[in-house]
């Protein structure tokens, strides 16, 4: 992997998630609301999904809810942290997301939550995914998106160029949603889509929000990331710029979390496919109601353009 592509230290993060292990049921809000999203989804689809992954499994809060779905009948968790992977049930495999074990055309549906935007490969993830499905299988994943932590991101750096004279990097950069859906098409999916809801949570002060976030096993593990502690004359005045640019009525403080979510099939003859150019049946000026106009001719003043 070339330097530029290797953004995240995976093993800081498989070993900051043993540490959080045993309390990730307390800290799960965020993966639950997830779940219930993506199980909510699921139901909508009609059909049968024998054997389902869960990639990024954490402690199995999701891998839980799939195998409660009719039609699946088989599914494994797949979580690189291994105290983790101890709290799922059922099938399980440690292994990364970024090297997935699995044959191709072995897997019916492959569901992930919050787990692939610390991915350093996510092109070749999402190809390994697609390799794995069998034709017409489901991949539904949600993951974190670009503004996510926008106002921790933005008293980190305001601090630290007040007081140090230059910033490093704190929070991961996620992926925007507008971009996910072209590595999907990159990938080989058919039918890819990509759809951004935004979740504010707020916290009685930004301390408490560095808490859960370590909690959660979701600090800092950029690997150009600066490996001295935050001094306290810089974390007190990001603390105080949070509460300043983005504190609420009642001294609460917000924080963002965009979740991206992303459904897209393998490839299967059964699929809707585009039209071929010059296959339509009716003229889109006639659906239209206006005068179709050749190309290049300029419409004449006072006129309408079509």
């Amino acid at each position: 992997m070339t330097p530029e592509h290797d953004i995240f230290d995976r093993r800081l993060l498989v070993a900051r998630r043993n540490r959080a292990a045993d309390g990730a049921a307390d800290h799960d809000f965020l993966l639950t609301r997830v779940a219930d999203d993506l199980m909510e989804r699921l139901g909508a689809i009609k059909r049968r999904f024998p054997v389902a992954l869960n990639l990024g499994a954490q402690h199995g809060v999701l891998g839980r809810r799939v195998r409660q779905l009719p039609g699946v009948e088989f599914v494994i968790d797949m979580e690189p942290a291994p105290r983790l992977l101890a709290q799922c049930e059922g099938p399980r495999v440690q292994a990364d997301e970024e090297a997935l074990p699995f044959a191709d055309r072995s897997l019916d549906l492959v569901v992930s939550g919050l787990a692939l935007h610390l991915v350093n490969d996510l092109p070749g993830t999402l190809l390994q995914v697609r390799r794995a499905l069998k034709p017409d299988g489901l991949l539904l994943a949600a993951m974190l998106g670009g503004t996510t932590l926008h106002e921790l991101r933005t008293a980190l750096l305001a601090a630290e160029e007040e007081l140090e004279g230059g910033a490093s990097p704190r929070v991961a950069p996620f992926a925007d949603v507008r971009d996910l859906g072209a590595l999907l098409q990159r990938a080989g999916f058919a039918l890819p889509v990509a759809d951004a809801e935004t979740v504010t949570v707020t916290y009685a002060h930004p301390l408490a929000l560095m808490r859960e976030l370590r909690a959660m096993g979701a600090t800092n593990v950029l690997r150009q990331r600066r490996k001295a502690p935050l001094r306290r004359a810089t974390l007190a005045r990001a603390l105080q710029v949070y509460a300043e640019r983005f504190g609420r009525a009642g001294s609460r403080i917000p924080a963002t979390f965009e979740i991206i979510t992303l459904t897209a099939w393998a490839p299967h003859e059964s699929q809707q496919k585009p039209l071929q150019p010059g296959t339509a049946k009716t003229r889109l000026a006639d659906a239209l109601g206006t005068r179709e106009q050749p190309a290049g001719e300029r419409a004449r003043p006072g006129g309408s353009r079509s």
